[in-house]
């Protein structure tokens, strides 16, 4: 799917709230103290009314130290088998709320906090989201699979069609995001 004027800022954060829901792990990659990238799954636990993105992490770890001392963040959610993809940058803040963390609680939780939301190395990220895309290609699969072996093949540049679903996103800005949440 690639944006046009059919498809209104509602519908695409719906769909992206979607993709999350359905995508659930997403690879959050945040800058390490000496400049590079450092990447690890997460599972998602919430994507609330204010567009913010909420999961559990330890307290003690490289993660919360790369979080605290620069806090950009990209989160990455792909099912390559169903051509979904969505990409994620914001800000993101260690949050220490045991209140939240009650309202977030999944048994599964448990295995990485045996003692519940009382674990004392039991914190939350929470992730504000600064803009979002997604590349949601289903029907045209297709058509970008014909394009792109007819373009390997001839040695000919990806027709417009197959070339923008191959290539474009559906871009989200943060603020917008916000605002199609209330």
């Amino acid at each position: 799917m690639y944006q046009d004027e059919k498809t209104t800022v509602s519908e695409r954060v719906e769909r992206l709230k979607e993709l999350i829901e359905d995508l659930k792990v997403a690879m959050l990659t945040t800058v390490h103290s000496d400049g590079s990238l450092r990447s690890r799954p997460m599972m998602t636990q919430d994507l609330d009314s204010d567009g913010t993105l909420w999961f559990f992490t330890g307290r003690d770890g490289q993660k919360s130290d790369d979080i605290i001392h620069h806090g950009e963040v990209n989160l990455s959610f792909s099912n390559p088998g169903d051509n979904k993809f969505v990409s994620i940058s914001g800000n993101a803040q260690l949050v220490f709320d045991k209140e939240k963390a009650k309202e977030l609680w999944t048994p599964f939780a448990k295995a990485w906090f045996p003692d519940g939301v009382d674990d004392p190395n039991l914190a939350l990220i929470k992730v504000d989201v600064k803009g979002a895309e997604y590349w949601d290609v289903k029907s045209g699969f297709m058509v970008q699979l014909i394009g792109f072996v007819k373009a390997t093949f001839t040695g000919k540049p990806m027709d417009e069609k197959s070339a923008k679903l191959f290539s474009q996103a559906e871009k989200i800005s943060g603020s917008d995001i916000k605002s199609a949440m209330h």
